[in-house]
């Protein structure tokens, strides 16, 4: 899906402002009169990032801000403001938004934080597609490479794994030849690496959903 910076303002004149700077800084802008509308069209495959006017007809932007975190949404978030509200500023970066930037804003500042933004949601996105690969290579192996890989991953030798599991030493080597396989790894400190990248994006990943 193609990145861009949805703007949602309640005032046409800077919605089409935007949308012609970004669009002539190379950046696509899709344009929304309301949260209610974004909220219409949203579905949580979106790339990009958000622009978001504090102060709406209707429902306001951190109304719909807080019903994107509510959905599980991870677009970065920036937040315009004509009025200089501190407390909203704050409200909105302990929420999670990226920024918050008083209108008028500088041109270069807005493409260069929206650009930023984008760049941050497509690294998000390639961990995203990485761990679920991983996740598809763990579902993939067989309950006894399940057995085999842990025992492996806890330092255990051949003779030792087959002792334990009471099978013999060359089932052992063919069960961890396909762990390896099926994991896309080479050896086993490959795997305890990989598993441990796992985690920690996983971990990650759940904390920024909360």
């Amino acid at each position: 899906m193609t990145a861009k910076v949805y703007i949602v303002d309640d005032e046409q004149a800077i919605r089409d402002g935007l949308s012609w700077l970004f669009e002539s800084c190379g950046i696509q802008a899709e344009t929304f009169a309301s949260g209610e509308a974004f909220l219409d069209t949203y579905h949580p495959d979106l790339a990009g990032c958000l622009l978001l006017d504090v102060r709406m007809t209707g429902m306001t932007g951190l109304e719909l801000f807080e019903r994107l975190q509510q959905s599980g949404c991870a677009l970065p978030v920036i937040f315009l403001s004509g009025h200089g509200d501190i407390p909203m500023a704050v409200a909105a970066i302990h929420g999670g938004a990226v920024d918050f930037i008083e209108k008028p804003a500088s041109d270069n500042q807005l493409v260069e934080k929206v650009a930023d933004c984008l760049r941050r949601d497509e690294e998000r996105r390639q961990q995203m597609a990485v761990a679920e690969t991983f996740r598809a290579r763990l579902h993939a192996l067989t309950s006894r490479e399940v057995e085999v890989m842990n025992l492996i991953l806890a330092g255990r030798l051949n003779k030792n794994i087959a002792d334990e599991l009471n099978i013999s030493m060359r089932t052992v080597e063919v069960h961890r030849a396909r762990v390896l396989e099926k994991m896309g790894v080479n050896s086993a400190v490959e795997l305890a690496q990989a598993l441990a990248a796992h985690e920690a994006l996983e971990l990650r990943q759940g904390t920024q959903k909360n």
